[in-house]
């Protein structure tokens, strides 16, 4: 049964008349006497007694009448509820992130989003590029960090460009070079993130015309930076994943220099809650205090 029809019953029980709740409504009168009628039908007895001065309620009637209240009740704590979680004071606001935002990033946005916003609850979920598409695609994630170019589908901001570095071991032929030349990779026993996490690196390399020569092949970013160290081969990585990791291992850049740009994806801002895009706003603001204007002004 409609809640609308619901609605219209306890109006003209309030207003002891189908005229009075038609006009209170905005419909007409033999729309109102059709709803009784078919809650009637559907209940299989009479719920008003209709007369010259009014309506008023049979002994079934007022027998209904508090468990309807109870639903009509009920559906409109429940739209405070979710109209309170959707606002930007509360509610939950899922984040699909990849390891160099949720180590080097994340941490300091929240600290900043939860000063103002303590009753919001902040769901990470971390994964590789493939993995936080995918939960913005299906849902399971409201906003994310991708790295561009992503799926049409979202709407999406850049947010800063990260220099792709060469990593290699300390004692390493090349490592007293200024640059690491692309060209050498092909020479190189090369340790890999998985390919659909690769694509930054694979353009790179495929700019100068590279194969790389995989021995290994992880999901792991940390697991990667700890092979070069014991001398398994070498790698590129971005910069800020390598923030603070590279005391046994030589970081160089590129020639030519390649980067990725890192941005914040949302499947369709138009539905996104407002807690969502208050967020949104804070993780801008957030990258400008740190990097100054953006993309062109990344690290």
């Amino acid at each position: 049964m409609s809640l609308n029809k619901y609605k219209t019953f306890i109006l003209v029980v309030e207003l002891g008349s189908l005229t009075r709740a038609a006009e209170a409504t905005g419909i007409t009168q033999s729309a109102v006497s059709h709803i009784i009628n078919s809650m009637e039908r559907e209940f299989g007895f009479s719920l008003l007694r209709r007369g010259k001065s009014g309506a008023a309620l049979t002994a079934d009637g007022e027998r209904v009448l508090p468990a309807i209240r109870d639903i009509v009740n009920g559906s409109r704590r429940l739209d405070q509820i979710v109209t309170a979680i959707r606002g930007a004071d509360s509610g939950i606001v899922r984040i699909g992130t990849f390891t160099s935002v949720a180590v080097h990033w994340l941490p300091g946005m929240i600290k900043a989003f939860q000063r103002d916003y303590p009753n919001v609850e902040l769901k990470l979920m971390s994964g590789d590029y493939h993995d936080v598409e995918q939960w913005l695609e299906e849902g399971s994630a409201d906003i994310g960090f991708v790295a561009l170019p992503s799926r049409p589908a979202f709407t999406v901001s850049p947010l800063v460009e990260d220099r792709l570095l060469a990593i290699v071991p300390k004692d390493h032929r090349l490592a007293a070079l200024p640059n690491f030349p692309l060209e050498e990779v092909a020479d190189e026993p090369f340790i890999s993130l998985l390919e659909s996490s690769n694509q930054d690196v694979r353009r790179a390399l495929e700019s100068v015309g590279v194969r790389p020569k995989i021995r290994f092949t992880t999901k792991d970013d940390y697991a990667i930076i700890a092979m070069v160290e014991q001398g398994l081969g070498m790698s590129i990585m971005p910069e800020l994943l390598l923030r603070g990791r590279t005391g046994n291992v030589c970081a160089m850049a590129l020639q030519p220099a390649a980067s990725r740009i890192i941005g914040l994806a949302i499947p369709d801002p138009d539905k996104a809650g407002p807690a969502t895009l208050r967020f949104s706003d804070y993780v801008t603001a957030w990258v400008k205090k740190e990097y100054g204007q953006g993309p062109s002004g990344g690290a």
